[in-house]
């Protein structure tokens, strides 16, 4: 993967093909992943690199290799309902986001989940080294014999004679044993092929300039209105996505020059990496990204996030991100084109980003600087057409490129840049809020937006000494990012919700009434397969930013107040309310939800039979819910109570809770034939989330069984 700043085209880093790089001999023998039926494959755990390269011989049995297990999240169609409810005007739970413990105790890995794969690693000898704060990620290191012997498959040397590289990676798909399969997602770092290499070269000239040329934030500012949104980023965080490192004084260089003051730039180190003493070839990238955002919303707080430069590292820097929840927005400027990336890694991030949309973090990344045929310079190669990843991510805006023509320090003209990224995702479905583009297929299309990125109208940036013009598409994300500060700001002016998933908000106003007031449609230009064209097109998505008219529309549009009791849109808010789906949205103890005979369920076949064992037993069942503002809330269900214990002694209890406060306790007392609905006022929690929660304690004898059906959490 790559950052997305681009000038001149730069060659590729030669390695030479030593006899120590490719003469390692077989150390040991290659275990047979499908010997046993008790093991399953995980799926787009190969690089795609393999099947281009050539095989050298064995890694060394010795050799350390770290991984990343990514875990699958759970209830997942209650997610991906939630999502959508989210960010969606005038569904009951838009803008309703969610903290990190709330979206992992609903939606992500259990703790028995994570201790069931630490077990199994540490019974393969491997090394759990971190599990990430939301339990998605599992990260562990051991030898390449080991590793082998863990996921069944087998670590090669490999050459890639296209770009004369050297590297490793496993033959075949992964494989865990069949208890895991419903737990683990993934296993990245079998390769080390695929690197986010940087792109970054002197656009210009080949010495750094004394003084700055290229447009600096007078300019962009103005031509995108910026400057009229009455806003500096004050109270915001933005999050900048990063394998390298960069030199605070050449930040301040920058902020000194266009006379911009704000809080200190932050590194927040991701695995261990840390590369501002000795930054590398993408220091420019890292400094282009700060120094935009700077310019763009100055008093916004920036946190430059910087991992080790591998598939593990990018899982990390996800997950770490959306854990810690301290920003509102994220910069993205590396990529790698779709094709040549471990699909598996790519949707490990994507958990990630899911999080990031549940908990309101915009995500902004540069759409790529190879046009529609995104893998010119890697495996794939030119002929293909490709897009480019994390942009075409459903829960990420990708940010096309354009040649921007000024008058004055204000808006002239633009056409779309000739090697703007765009086209087709081959990983993502086309996703419900992407309409109106004219686009046909069932598969996702990129970019979403755009800004300038054109080197021949580029930057004016302060990098490695001195003053450089840059352009790419990695100009262009973080100009977004930084306006998602000032919106936001904004929008916690007029106690409304943050932006989060903006591409919802943004598709309605550009499908509506707005459009021309809150975007630079760009019309003119195209990149090698796909050209600008009215409205949304394939190289600059639905053009640049209006900024103060797009403000208004977000503000005006896109948000409500909340209602007044009585005004509240009537909705049932629980899932799955029969139990007749399984277990998801709930969470219960083992065989809790169950269609077992011993119990008649009130309708259907299944309900949830808590206790009955005549000793002493505890069962719980769950469902996290948030409750909209202003709302009346009931909360019903039916419930059968029979028991052994006789006389007026509560010995068995069931207790219903709202998070911490009790709503009602039932025992064996009050036992009786057949079912009986129950209803509980919850409207004292409208505006929260909330866990409803029933628990079943069974003394040491005599059994009594609470039997729960057809549940729901009406709302009006």
């Amino acid at each position: 993967m790559r950052p997305r700043s681009l000038a001149l085209a730069s060659a590729l880093a030669v390695l030479p093909l030593t006899v120590a790089s490719l003469g390692a001999t077989a150390a040991y023998a290659a275990p047979t992943p499908n010997a046993s039926a008790a093991r399953v494959a995980l799926p787009n755990t190969v690089t795609p690199a393999v099947a281009h390269s050539q095989k050298q011989g064995d890694v060394p049995a010795a050799q350390q290799i770290s991984v990343a297990i990514s875990l699958k999240l759970r209830n997942t169609a209650e997610l991906n309902r939630f999502l959508a409810a989210v960010s969606t005007k005038g569904a009951p739970e838009f803008g309703q986001y969610l903290t990190p413990a709330q979206f992992t105790e609903r939606f992500g890995p259990t703790n028995a989940d994570v201790d069931q794969v630490r077990s199994y690693l540490a019974g393969q000898g491997l090394k759990v080294t971190s599990v990430s704060g939301n339990r998605q990620v599992v990260n562990a290191s051991g030898t390449a014999a080991q590793i082998a012997k863990a996921f069944g498959t087998h670590e090669s040397q490999y050459v890639d004679q296209q770009q004369n590289k050297t590297f490793f990676a496993n033959d075949d798909a992964a494989s865990v044993p069949a208890s895991l399969a419903d737990v683990v997602q993934g296993v990245s770092g079998l390769n080390n092929k695929t690197v986010r290499t940087t792109r970054i070269a002197k656009p210009n000239a080949a010495t750094p300039h004394s003084t700055p040329s290229g447009y600096g934030p007078a300019q962009y500012d103005g031509a995108y209105n910026l400057n009229k949104i009455s806003a500096d980023g004050t109270g915001s965080t933005v999050a900048l996505w990063e394998f390298d490192g960069y030199s605070s004084g050449n930040l301040t260089t920058y902020d000194s020059q266009f006379g911009l003051s704000g809080p200190a730039v932050s590194t927040v180190s991701v695995d261990g990496a840390n590369y501002n003493s000795a930054p590398g070839q993408g220091q420019g990238e890292v400094e282009l990204d700060s120094e935009i955002v700077r310019g763009v919303a100055p008093k916004a707080t920036q946190l430059v996030y910087e991992a080790p430069n591998s598939d593990q590292g990018e899982i990390d820097m996800a997950a770490q991100i959306v854990s810690e929840n301290k920003v509102s927005a994220i910069s993205i400027s590396w990529g790698s084109c779709e094709p040549d990336t471990t699909a598996s890694s790519m949707t490990a991030v994507d958990n990630s980003f899911k999080q990031a949309a549940a908990q309101g973090i915009s995500i902004f990344s540069a759409s790529g600087d190879d046009g529609s045929r995104d893998c010119t310079r890697s495996t794939s190669g030119s002929s293909v057409k490709a897009v480019d990843f994390p942009a075409s991510d459903t829960y990420v805006t990708g940010v096309g490129g354009t040649n921007l023509q000024l008058s004055g320090t204000g808006y002239s003209s633009e056409s779309a840049w000739s090697t703007a990224g765009g086209g087709v995702s081959t990983q993502f479905a086309k996703p419900s809020w992407q309409t109106g583009t004219g686009v046909s297929g069932s598969m996702r299309t990129v970019p979403d937006v755009s800004s300038n990125a054109d080197p021949a109208s580029g930057f004016a940036i302060y990098t490695a000494g001195g003053w450089q013009v840059y352009g790419g598409t990695s100009a262009a994300a973080p100009l977004w990012g930084g306006y998602a500060a000032l919106f936001n700001q904004k929008a916690k002016a007029a106690s409304q919700s943050a932006l989060g998933e903006a591409n919802p908000k943004l598709y309605s106003i550009a499908n509506g009434s707005s459009y021309g007031s809150a975007f630079h449609d760009v019309a003119s230009g195209s990149n090698q397969d796909f050209p600008a064209k009215t409205g949304y097109d394939q190289v600059t998505g639905w053009g640049s930013p209006a900024a103060d008219g797009l403000t208004t529309a977000l503000l005006g549009g896109t948000t409500p107040t909340p209602p007044p009791t009585g005004g509240c849109t009537s909705a049932q808010l629980l899932g799955n309310g029969g139990f007749e789906n399984g277990t998801s949205p709930w969470t219960a103890s083992s065989g809790v939800i169950t269609n077992a005979s011993g119990e008649a369920a009130h309708s259907g076949s299944y309900k949830a039979w808590l206790d009955g064992y005549g000793s002493a037993h505890t069962d719980t069942l769950s469902q996290t819910v948030t409750i909209p503002a202003g709302c009346k809330a009931s909360f019903s269900f039916w419930l059968h109570i029979d028991t052994a214990e006789t006389g007026s002694t509560a010995y068995d209890k069931l207790t219903v809770q709202a998070g911490s406060t009790t709503l009602a306790t039932y025992s064996n007392v009050d036992a009786a034939t057949g079912y009986v609905q129950k209803t509980l006022d919850l409207s004292a929690f409208a505006g929260k989330t909330v866990t409803l929660k029933f628990t079943g304690v069974e003394d040491s004898s005599q059994q009594t069984s609470f039997v729960i059906d057809d549940t729901a959490l009406n709302i009006s």
